[in-house]
């Protein structure tokens, strides 16, 4: 699959040399992630967003106009004809692993220890397991055993 454009440069990055600090400055905000999650579970019309998750239309307009001006959704006419619908591009769905990610980080430190939440499951029904970045040689990767190489012009 093709790799989608990369935004242009903007004089507003928050560190415009960190891959991190740009994918938050374009997905970053809590209602942003949430509209990917929710687009990943099926929403495509403004109104499925907005009732699952709770959000003011005015930030709801916002966050699925930026969203969409950076190719992580797209708009595309209902199979019905009578409206536009927001679908996951292919740079949308590379965030999987980002959500997958985040919701795993929440089932261990957001709860107390049994306490009810919802549980991500694959197509047969069982729990998705654990993502653990790897090495190569298979070697669990981290923090301690990882660094940034800084790139110069």
């Amino acid at each position: 699959m093709p790799r989608a454009t990369a935004p242009a440069a903007q004089p507003d990055w928050t560190d415009p040399d960190c891959p991190v600090a740009r994918a938050l400055d374009l997905v970053g905000d809590r209602w942003s992630l949430l509209v990917v999650r929710d687009a990943m579970d099926g929403a495509r019309a403004f109104t499925e967003f907005q009732r699952r998750t709770g959000i003011a239309r005015n930030i709801l307009t916002e966050r699925l106009r930026r969203l969409t001006a950076h190719g992580v959704l797209t708009q595309r006419t209902a199979p019905s004809g009578r409206r536009q619908e927001y679908v996951l591009t292919d740079a949308g769905r590379d965030l999987f692993s980002v959500v997958l990610t985040l919701r795993q980080w929440g089932e261990r430190h957001a709860f107390a220890p049994g306490e009810e939440h919802s549980v991500l499951v694959d197509a047969h029904g069982a729990p998705v397991p654990e993502l653990t970045p790897s090495a190569p040689d298979g070697t669990p990767l981290g923090p301690d055993t990882t660094h940034v190489v800084k790139r110069t012009p």
